[in-house]
């Protein structure tokens, strides 16, 4: 396969005023930068501005750590202070993969990887259980499995230790939890913040705890939808990066709601690690601009 063109993205956030996109344009073009994307939004709310830019990376004189060191001054300068960023594409993304029983969401981004639709590379699959070890494996990727023992709070703060060894080993830039059906602890959650993604229906709050496509089903929902969102200490309360639905009726089982509701997790999943693996996702608080 070809491969892609080689850029730096900046994603830059800082208070709103006259000229900053003009002091941007010009840093980089007095470097000769070549801008082959770009995108701009201000929220009148907040008054915050934000931008993400593409640039060729060919088209500078110099490499992403000075490219670094030089847009710094600029962003402090605007008052992004550290709501600025600059990753370079020719470095390939790392993600880990954490698991229950449900291998929907797996198998899905698995496939995604393996035919070069998702460029990233899958460093590990960790699971409290061990059902989906075969298919990992199977893909040539290393399986841990890290037992979560039920009314132990002491073994439990050992398996999280042991998961937090492991996920910390591959330096990711993403960690996606695919179905995992454990609450990080909030130690977790501020470590891995802005890295860690969950997908869940998007029946809450209204249908909680178990059975929630049941409830569904005994009120005569018309949608079933799914949420993708960064994971933070306020269990299913994280910023929102990606949603959609799908469409059910009366004729619709409960096993055939559960089956699009599936459907419409791995779709929602699948964008949502993307957009941030592209650096495409900008959070100011709990919200998020997507470029």
């Amino acid at each position: 396969m070809p491969q892609p063109e080689r850029r730096y993205v900046i994603t830059f956030g800082c208070p709103d005023r006259t000229g900053i996109v003009a002091r941007i344009s010009s840093f980089l073009a007095e470097h000769g930068g070549w801008i082959v994307e770009a995108a701009y939004h201000t929220d009148p709310t907040t008054n915050w501005f934000f931008t993400r830019q593409e640039v060729r990376a060919d088209s500078l004189p110099f490499g992403v750590d000075e490219l670094r060191e030089r847009f710094g001054l600029v962003a402090r300068e605007l008052g992004a202070n550290a709501n600025w960023r600059v990753t370079d594409t020719g470095e390939r993304r790392r993600v880990v993969l954490l698991v229950s029983k449900e291998g929907h969401c797996l198998y899905d981004l698995l496939g995604r990887v393996a035919s070069h639709e998702l460029d990233v590379e899958v460093s590990a699959v960790i699971g409290n259980h061990a059902d989906l070890a075969g298919i990992t494996r199977a893909h040539g990727i290393p399986f841990h499995h890290v037992p979560f023992p039920v009314n132990d709070p002491e073994g439990k703060q050992a398996a999280f230790a042991q998961l937090r060894q492991l996920v910390d080993g591959h330096r990711p830039h993403a960690v996606v939890l695919a179905r995992f059906m454990q609450i990080l602890p909030p130690e977790l959650c501020a470590d891995w913040a802005g890295r860690a993604l969950n997908i869940h229906h998007s029946f809450l709050p209204s249908f909680v705890g178990a059975r929630p496509y049941h409830q569904a089903h005994g009120r005569g929902v018309k949608l079933v939808g799914a949420t993708c969102h960064y994971v933070t200490a306020d269990l299913d309360q994280g910023p929102i990066i990606e949603q959609d639905v799908i469409r059910v009726d009366h004729t619709d089982s409960i096993p055939d709601m559960v089956r699009k509701g599936r459907d419409i997790e791995k779709v929602v999943l699948a964008r949502g690690l993307r957009w941030h693996l592209e650096d495409r996702v900008l959070v100011h608080g709990n919200q998020t601009v997507i470029f």
